[in-house]
Formats: structure tokens, sequence, C-alpha cells
């Protein structure tokens, strides 16, 4: 396809521009030369412009994932930056950012360059690494944050583990505020969590497994909260699941602290219900919780105390699920089922399709400040374009992603992206 492309009759919904219209992108150079609204009775020629017929479809600025796990390097039997970022496309999103819990762990510079490399000569979107805030994400010693982040990472976590050494947090939050990018907490008490495999609480009694209570994540949530505030630096909370976790979030932001937060599909989807049968695909960490907490999140997204939607997409191979529940690992393959899952908040008037636009493309982008997020005159051409009324049902056997431990196996879904622009590259998502 020509690097002159217009995206035609579509449904242009841009909340940094508050954009919601029907009209035309126009694509030149791998950059969006304009956007035309339409008017009644006008149909504009396009001369010389390779034309995408769009009718009944909308378009975004490409969705960012701020929270996946590609594996590589040191774990190519789950996924690879190749097939990782070829589910990302085909889940709609243009742009993702990979954690730092690889094999060996990117905490140095020499992992970053690889992954950035690995990147532009095999995958398929754009990719902003996470480095890791301790080496070896131990949480002792502070990596160099520094160095990583003139390599390319946009953010540090240790996510999989979280900090348990305030003294230390406390110094990676005094060092993020100088070099001006988040820290993202992975808020997990590990003295709590023990050997907890799933929500505590009576079914997790029934089925006779270790529980992990809700206290587990919302004090090293009201920890984190209590150390950015005090070193005035920003905060970002990893994949909210408790109530209690909203309502600490929503009162730090009241105070005045540089807190955001994201959330992921099966967080505001599915109950530990799920776990019922020791579905090793339904283990995950934090755990699912139950219907209140199901609520809360809803009303945090609506209200804005959470402020992303993530996937924390974590694949791992059809051998490690299928072991016994206490042995598996946790984590859900998220990538692909996100934005349908995502849009059944908009049928249920949770949000809009401009508040969902924010959370998956424009707040992902301002947070972690890599520039896109807009379909404004200039900028990088990332699209999606989703068929907001296809019908889907979930199989395993049609996930691009290595990973196939899906929850959602057999689920009806409405809603899945048609084709994504990436950097000015049209892309036909139905044809992966």
């Amino acid at each position: 396809m020509s690097n002159k492309i217009v995206i035609r009759d579509c449904r242009i919904v841009d909340v940094s521009q508050d954009i919601d219209s029907s009209g035309d992108i126009i694509i030149e150079n791998n950059k969006v030369l304009d956007l035309v609204v339409h008017k009644p009775g006008l149909k504009p020629d396009y001369a010389d412009f390779e034309v995408v017929e769009a009718s009944g479809f909308m378009a975004m600025p490409g969705f960012i994932d701020i929270h996946t796990h590609l594996r590589e390097p040191g774990f190519e039997h789950k996924e690879t930056i190749a097939t990782g970022t070829l589910a990302a496309i085909k889940g709609g999103f243009t742009s993702v950012c990979p954690m730092p819990n690889t094999n060996p762990v990117n905490d140095n510079p020499t992992v970053t360059t690889f992954i950035i490399k690995r990147a532009m000569k095999r995958g398929s979107c754009n990719v902003y690494p996470i480095g890791a805030i301790t080496k070896g994400q131990n949480g002792e010693e502070l990596a160099e944050m520094g160095m990583m982040l003139e390599a390319g990472c946009v953010a540090f976590s240790d996510d999989g583990k979280p900090v348990m050494n305030a003294l230390v947090m406390k110094r990676a939050l005094e060092y993020s505020k100088v070099f001006g990018v988040p820290l993202i907490s992975h808020c997990e008490d590990m003295s709590l969590t023990a050997m907890g495999v799933m929500n505590e609480g009576y079914l997790a009694t029934l089925l006779g497994l270790e529980g992990i209570p809700r206290s587990s994540e919302e004090l090293i949530v009201s920890r984190d909260i209590m150390l950015a505030g005090y070193a005035g630096a920003r905060l970002h909370i990893a994949h909210v699941s408790t109530r209690g976790s909203v309502d600490i979030i929503r009162r730090a932001k009241a105070s005045g602290v540089q807190v955001t937060a994201e959330t992921c599909p099966h967080y505001f989807t599915i109950t530990e219900d799920a776990v019922k049968g020791y579905n090793t695909d339904a283990k995950v960490n934090p755990p699912l919780r139950c219907a209140e907490d199901i609520e809360a999140i809803k009303e945090g997204l609506r209200d804005g105390t959470i402020d992303v939607i993530a996937t924390d997409h974590a694949p791992h191979h059809a051998d490690e699920k299928v072991l016994e529940f206490d042995r598996a690992p946790s984590g859900i393959s998220g990538l692909e089922t996100a934005l349908s899952l995502s849009l059944r908040l908009v049928d249920e008037g949770v949000l809009t399709y401009s508040d969902l636009c924010k959370k998956i493309s424009y707040e992902p982008s301002k947070i972690f400040g890599i520039g896109k997020g807009t379909l404004k005159k200039g900028a990088c051409a990332d699209i999606t374009i989703i068929d907001t009324k296809k019908e889907f049902i979930v199989s395993k056997s049609k996930l691009l992603s290595k990973g196939k431990n899906t929850p959602f196996e057999g689920m009806n879904l409405m809603g899945m992206p048609v084709a994504v622009v990436v950097k000015g590259k049209y892309i036909n998502v139905l044809e992966l």
C-alpha cells in the first residue's frame, strides 16, 4: 500500500481533540496530514491517494498497552517479540510497553537496546521497554535508571515482584523524579501473600487452596502512595484488583499526590468463580476477586480514579498451565481480547467511546510521555479501526500469541479491530 492513504467515511473518536464525528483520515509519509469532517452532500475526491473504505467502522488513535510481557529475552518458549507484537496488532494495539522480568532482567542498557533492536527487526508494532527498578529485580540495589532511560526505557518497574524495602522504594521514587518518569508499583506484600494462589475467602477454603488477602495489595498501594507524596514523585499503580485499592487511590488523588492507576479487563469482567474446577487459565496475580470489587473498579473507571485499561498480557506455555493449580504460573494472555471486553463497559454505560479512547490510548501516552494517543495534524499515523458490531467466539486455537492461557475460551464477544495503521503502514487485522 502507498504512503498516501485515506481512511474514508469512518466515525473518528479522538479525545485529544474532543472529536466524535464522521469523517476521513488523510495519511501521507507516515503522518496524519489532516482530518476531514464530513459536511452534508459533500464527498471529497482524493486523487493520488489510496482509499480505504471504512463506512460503519470507528477509528481511534492507536491503542497503547503500557503493561505487556513479551518474554524475550530468555523465555521464548512462552512468547517472543515477534509473536507478542503480532498478537498486539490482532488486538488493535499499535504500541506496547514490555515489562522487565525477562532473562536476563532488563536492568541495564544492553538489554534495553537488545529489545529495541529486536523489535525494529521482528516486531509488528511500536515497542517501548520498561526497565527494572532494582538490579535483578531483587529489591536491594537500584538499577542504572539514567542509562536505561537514555537507551530507550519509558518507565521503571519491578513488575512480578514488589519492592518490599521501603527505603529502596523511596530512593527509587526520588531518582525517578529527577528523570521525570513514572515508577510503576507492583503492589503485593509478600509476607501476606505467602503461599497464596487465589483470592482469600470461602471459595479458596472450599477448594483447599491458600488465599491471597486484599490487604496484601492495599498495604503496598498505601505505602507507595505515601512515599510518592513525600518524594513529590510520579507513581503508577499496576493491575488494581480490589475495592480498597480504588478507594485509597481516589483519596490520594484528591489530596494532590501524583498517582495514576491501571486495571485489566479480567478484573472488571470475571470473578474468582472462574477458578472453580481448578482452572489454571484463571490463575493470575493479583488474583481475580469478587463482584463487589468488580463494581468498585467499574466506578473507578467511570469517575477517573483509574486512568488506564492495560492488559497485563502474561503468556505461558501450555505445558506450564496444565500443572496442578498450586504449581502452575500466574498469568492471563490478554492482548487479543482486551478491546472486546472493554467495549462491554460502553454497552453497560460505564464508559463512553471517548472515555475508552482516553483510557486505552490518550492517557497511556500521556503518562509515559511517548507522544502518541492523538490524530492531530502531524502526529505519527498510528490508528486502530474497529467494527463495534462484529461478533466472535473466543477460541484458543485462533490466538496469535504463543500463550493460549485465556479464561475467556468459548465466550461470545462483540466488537473487534478490523485494521490498524502503524507508522503509516496499513494492516488488515482480519487477514492475520
